[in-house]
Order: structure tokens, then C-alpha cells, then sequence
């Protein structure tokens, strides 16, 4: 049996399925060869003698790799060491459970994951400062889009408070996000180094990175210190654009073996849980209340203008079903290349041009479960279709799953029990007609996604994930619980379960 960090030469007894499988019955064993990263050959098992260092497979599943396609990393690796508000009943509760809430480093108390579109009162100022006094108390909520301080942070961030909420609410919130991912270097990256450890625990080979920063240093500075757990493809804000053009990198561009540049990121509206997402209806109780545009049309078409010509793709947040329409306009007059990040709420006119366009979909399945008493309230008047994944796969898009940690958690697992059977905690399943098959969920799992999956065959990067349960046939609860047995990312062993 490999241990942890070797490079495997056979993986022996192996039972292969998923995505580009096609060619291979499921109902024998194979033994991989491995040679340079790649793999070299496929034989039924035992027909030739294993070489080099060995993974006996025990009759375990072998799929390609996983892939996140959706990750603000620091965020991510942060959360976990944060005060979870999940549970919060209410703004009286959540300002009670920071009142216990550990002190970190620099004396403050950092909760998240709190969702106040669920709260029967309003959050208030002094109600936080009653509960949690003169230690500054950051609240961020689930969707990262708001983030509620007391008196104390606002003294700490020299920011004086909007109104009498203590709710900064789309770019303010961001920016105090990105001062509390601003920890000293080491900390974060031991952080990043926990998670993408628990990450590959989880089958997953790589990820797309958006946090909000100039992530080439960062990502140069953990490989020259020996991360080596995960391949990354970095994302680039607007605001350092004209740095990332400076370069001269393009998209696919490698930093290193396991780092390449990703995409311009552009966030175009707010959420749907700090009711921001630009929709075509109001929302209700507010005839005026759209959401917001957090860009204007016109601005938007020249970002992606200049990133398309120098060779940068575009990964476009957009929400609403408003929000979703600019963008695919956006990406038909410039030419630009990427995908629309989120597609919550989609009219029913633009689906069919996410494949027209060569769009790619990257969505996050377990939004919709945490959004679908959202959806069916707050959303109710809107007539766009939401989370509309089968309609994009029938149409031809191209889906790509994601969680958007910390908004969900970092486990393509979930992501694909939610498309596949769109329940969870018992529940009845919601919008069971835009549910996937599991042949498009662990297509969009992996690298190229669900019209370009990983694949299993000589030639390939042996980016490869034993599990124990076949995928393609196991519950809602069995792909939760997925047991990973090994991670193999280029053949090298970065998880291994005891």
C-alpha cells in the first residue's frame, strides 16, 4: 500500500466509472499504470504484473479527480476557525452567540454563516454593542454580501456606521472582509494548507481561487514554501486587471506545475439572501426594489473588452435574472471567453444562449437547497426560472460546480447529491425537474465540467480519486458521506484514509 506523498506506479483491482468511462464495462477490475503523471495503461487486473509502488484498490471505485470551481480560499480557510451563526434563530441570537465567541489573534470575535433573511427582528447597532460590549464583533453572513459590526469594529476600521443597523451591505462588506483575510502570511497559509488538506480528503484535485486579492504573489508564495496539495487556477479582480495585463499572462498561463492563471472576475449584482440580487421583478413589499446593478452595463462590456483582448477569460457573478441577462449580452458583444458564476435566477429566453454564447455555467448546488425557502418567498412574484440546471444542461451549457466557500462547504460531494436528488436533511426534494443525472454531476465536478469531463484513459493526467461506493448509483445520503479511500493528483498520493 503507498504511503501519504509517494508516487504510484499501479493502482491494482480497481473498479472504473464515471464520466469518459463509456468504453470499460462496470462490472470488472483494471489495474492503472502510471507513468510520468500520466496515465500509461489500462489492463484487466492481474493480466500484467504491477511495477513500482503499488495502491491496492480492494475492488474500490476510481473516478478522475474533483474539482471546486468556486473557492475564496483565505475566506474558506478562515471560516474554520470562526464562530459559526448557522444556527442563529435570530439577530438577538446571533449578537449572544458572539458575546462567547473566542478571541482571536488581534482581539477581535469573527462569527459567520449567519442567513438574517430567515430572522423574525432587525439587526441593530445597539443591540450588538449590548451583547458583545468593547471587543469588536464582526458578524459576515452566509452569502459574504453583508457583514454586521458593533461600535467597536466600526472604531477599529475607522468607518463610521451607514445607519443604525450596523449593516455594511455589497463593497463595504467586501472590503472588511478582505482587512479581516488580511492575517499575516503565515497564518493564512497554514490555514490554506489545512484546507486544501481537507479538500483533498474529499477527492478533490483543484480548484479555482477568487479571493478578493492579488492572489500570483500569494499562490508563488506557497509553492516556493512546498504547497503541493491541490492545482489552482487564480482569479484577478478589475481593480488589479491592469497589473495582471502588465504581466502579460494570459488565462492558462503556469505560474508553476500546479498554479495557472484563471479568469477576470466581475461581480455585477448583490445576493439573493441581502435581497441585492438584480432581478427583472421587485421584491416583495418594495415596488422599487430591483436589487442592484454593482456595475453599470457600459463599464462592464469595456472590463471584458480589455480582458478578452489580451487573452484573460471572464468569470461573471451574476445573481439575478437582470444580472444574468447584462452578462450574456456582455460576453456577446465582446467575444470574451468564461463563464457566468452563480446563474441563480435565469429567464427562460437566456438559457439556450449559455451554450449559443459557449458560456460555461458555474454553479453551486447546495445554494439551492439553502436558498429554497428564499426562492420561494422573497422570489415568488419573479417569473425567471431558479437554479435551473437541468433546463442548462438540455439546452447544452456546459455546468461546473462549485460551493463558494465559505458560503457552502468545500465538498464536491454535497454539490452533487443536491443536483442529482435537490433534497437534503430529509426534506422533500424542491424543483425535482431541474435535477441532473449523476453523469452530469461528476462531469461537472471535474476540470472541464459536464460537456468535457475527466476522463480515464491512457494519455490522461492521472488526477484520480478512489472511492468506495460507485457514484453513478449511490443516495443522496451515500454520496454525502462518501467514503474516499486515496487522492491522487499527477500519480502523487495526497490523501490516503487509515
Amino acid at each position: 500500500m503507498s504511503a501519504l506523498g509517494a508516487t504510484v506506479s499501479t493502482i491494482v483491482g480497481v473498479q472504473i466509472t464515471g464520466p469518459g468511462s463509456e468504453l470499460l464495462p462496470v462490472d470488472g477490475a483494471y489495474d492503472v499504470f502510471i507513468e510520468g503523471g500520466r496515465i500509461s495503461d489500462l489492463a484487466p487486473a492481474g493480466a500484467v504484473r504491477p511495477v513500482g509502488e503499488v495502491l491496492q484498490a480492494d475492488g474500490a471505485w476510481l473516478i478522475p479527480g474533483l474539482w471546486d470551481h468556486h473557492v475564496h480560499t483565505v475566506s474558506a480557510a478562515l471560516t474554520r476557525q470562526r464562530e459559526p451563526l448557522g444556527a442563529a434563530e435570530s439577530a438577538f441570537h446571533a449578537a449572544h452567540i458572539m458575546a462567547g465567541a473566542p478571541l482571536l489573534g488581534r482581539g477581535i470575535r469573527v462569527g459567520a454563516g449567519f442567513r438574517d433573511a430567515f430572522w423574525p427582528d432587525e439587526p441593530t447597532l445597539e443591540m450588538l454593542d449590548a451583547a458583545t460590549g468593547a471587543v469588536p464583533a464582526y458578524l459576515i453572513n452566509a452569502d459574504l454580501h453583508s457583514v454586521w459590526l458593533n461600535s467597536a469594529a466600526f472604531a477599529r476600521e475607522e468607518i463610521t456606521p451607514p445607519d443604525a443597523s450596523g449593516m455594511l451591505r455589497e463593497e463595504p462588506a467586501f472590503e472588511i472582509t478582505r482587512r479581516l483575510a488580511a492575517a499575516s502570511p503565515d497564518d493564512a497559509d497554514e490555514a490554506v494548507a489545512d484546507l486544501a488538506r481537507h479538500a483533498a480528503s474529499r477527492g478533490v484535485v483543484g480548484i479555482v481561487d477568487l479571493d478578493m486579492a492579488w492572489n500570483a504573489d500569494a499562490w508563488s508564495r506557497r509553492v516556493a514554501a512546498g504547497f503541493d496539495t491541490l492545482r489552482v487556477d487564480f482569479g484577478t479582480y478589475p481593480s488589479e486587471l491592469s497589473r495582471l495585463i502588465e504581466t502579460g499572462w494570459q488565462s492558462g498561463d503556469r505560474l508553476s506545475e500546479l498554479v495557472t492563471v484563471g479568469p477576470l472576475k466581475v461581480i455585477t449584482d448583490g445576493s439573493l439572501g441581502t435581497r441585492t440580487a438584480a432581478c427583472s421583478h421587485p421584491y416583495p413589499g418594495d415596488a422599487h426594489n430591483h436589487g442592484v446593478l454593482t456595475i453599470p452595463p457600459a463599464e462592464l462590456v469595456a472590463l471584458m473588452t480589455d480582458a478578452a483582448a489580451h487573452g484573460i477569460s471572464c468569470a461573471i457573478h451574476a445573481i439575478g435574472d437582470l444580472a444574468n441577462t447584462h452578462a450574456l449580452d456582455a460576453f456577446a458583444v465582446t467575444g470574451a471567453t468564461g463563464t457566468i458564476e452563480h446563474a441563480q435566477l435565469v429567464s427562460a429566453v437566456d438559457i439556450p444562449r449559455f451554450a449559443r454564447l459557449g458560456v460555461g455555467a458555474s454553479v453551486q448546488p447546495e445554494h439551492a437547497l439553502d436558498d429554497r425557502d428564499l426562492s420561494d418567498t422573497i422570489w415568488s412574484a419573479q417569473i425567471a426560472r431558479p437554479y435551473p440546471f437541468r433546463a442548462l444542461v438540455d439546452a447544452g451549457a456546459n455546468l461546473l460546480f462549485g460551493s463558494d466557500a465559505p458560503v457552502a462547504q468545500l465538498d464536491p460531494w454535497a454539490a452533487m447529491a443536491s443536483a442529482i436528488y435537490r433534497t437534503r436533511d430529509g426534506r422533500s426534494p424542491w424543483q425535482v425537474d431541474q435535477a441532473v443525472d449523476a453523469r452530469v454531476a461528476l462531469g461537472a465536478s471535474t476540470h472541464g465540467g459536464s460537456t468535457a469531463p475527466g476522463r480515464i484513459e491512457p494519455g490522461a493526467v492521472a488526477d484520480l480519486v478512489l472511492c468506495g461506493e460507485d457514484p453513478m448509483t449511490a443516495s443522496e445520503s451515500a454520496l454525502r458521506s462518501m467514503e474516499v479511500r486515496a487522492t491522487l493528483l499527477g500519480g502523487r498520493v495526497t490523501h490516503l484514509a487509515h
